[in-house]
């Protein structure tokens, strides 16, 4: 089994996906971990590193495809695998590898605040920063992919995380995973 779950920042996407992993006992492979990781290694934050994306296309395609191929060899295997990244449901898609794509969303003011809240900075300040971006994936996801991120309609499921604890998120994806599998 292999349950995509992607959703914009702050919305709760990874906490879920590792949440689900460690529950379910399934490998976890983090599109965001790595982006994160590569800015690091390079110097840069997050939006530096985004609008550097932006110029160099290779970037995401590289790191998109070693999640895409960290996905077959897992399959391959038939390890149950959770896939935490934006733009993974449609590239996974894409290379004809079954998975269950899950969208956790909520509306902007809720994710400023939870990310202000685990990096202790305003929520003013985080709003924009969650606005530019968006805005940069946005532009690089339809550059590079021609994926445009705010379609929803091929997801399997769609979750507004605003009212709902983790654990509440985990076991509705589970009841419907479960489902879907059989």
């Amino acid at each position: 089994m292999i349950l995509v779950i992607s959703g914009p920042p702050g919305s709760g996407k990874t906490t879920v996906a590792e949440a689900f992993a460690h529950a379910h006992s399934c490998e976890l492979i983090s599109a965001g971990a790595i982006f994160r990781k590569e800015a690091a290694d390079r110097g840069m934050t997050l939006e530096r590193f985004g609008a550097y994306a932006e110029a160099h296309k290779e970037v995401d395609r590289k790191l998109d495809a070693a999640v895409a191929a960290d996905v077959e060899r897992r399959a391959a295997k038939r390890q149950n695998v959770v896939v935490d990244g934006r733009l993974q449901p449609w590239l996974l898609a894409r290379r004809g590898i079954p998975c269950f794509k899950v969208l956790i969303d909520a509306p902007l003011e809720v994710r400023s605040a939870r990310v202000a809240g685990r990096e202790a900075k305003l929520v003013s300040d985080v709003r924009q920063e969650i606005l530019e971006r968006e805005r940069s994936e946005r532009t690089r996801y339809l550059k590079v992919y021609g994926i445009e991120v705010q379609d929803a309609s091929g997801f399997d499921l769609v979750i507004d995380s605003s009212n709902r604890t983790p654990e509440a998120i985990v076991a509705l994806i589970g009841e419907r995973v479960a489902s879907w599998a059989r």
